[in-house]
């Protein structure tokens, strides 16, 4: 499927959010440990994933998290996940999991809808900075 250097876990964005794109520069700026890599919704390797695991973007289409020969997560689990990797204060995150999946969801989703209007968006995906482009898949 998608080949990622060992230990690395696979951060799927929406690339032309302005949320998106500042929550992949908080990521970054945290991944003290260096896990994470990072592609576009939009680009030929998130489409295969979203292909691969039937992934309706009508409903899904903020942020996926791939974790090689394991799973795809989404939503608020893939937010909370991503967290838990970013060390303290972050990973204090944790404890949001005793919510139910449906609840975090709806209030997930419900930012989601409305990240456009209160954000803004770009006219295309970010492109990383050349220090930055050994993180992101293309």
């Amino acid at each position: 499927m998608i080949d990622l250097p060992k230990h690395k876990k696979l951060i799927l964005f929406d690339g032309v959010c302005n949320l998106c794109n500042t929550s992949v520069q908080y990521v970054i700026k945290h991944d003290k440990k260096n896990i994470f890599m990072f592609a576009p919704l939009q680009s030929d390797i998130g489409k295969r994933i979203i292909e691969r695991f039937n992934i309706d973007t009508k409903k899904t289409d903020s942020i996926l998290l791939y974790i090689p020969k394991s799973s795809l997560v989404s939503k608020s689990t893939a937010a909370l996940k991503i967290a838990m990797h970013l060390g303290f204060p972050q990973n204090l995150m944790r404890v949001f999991f005793i919510i139910p999946p449906f609840i975090r969801n709806w209030v997930y989703d419900y930012i989601a809808k409305n990240r456009y209007k209160w954000y803004g968006k770009k006219d295309a995906c970010m492109i990383p900075t050349p220090e930055l482009k050994s993180k992101f898949l293309e």
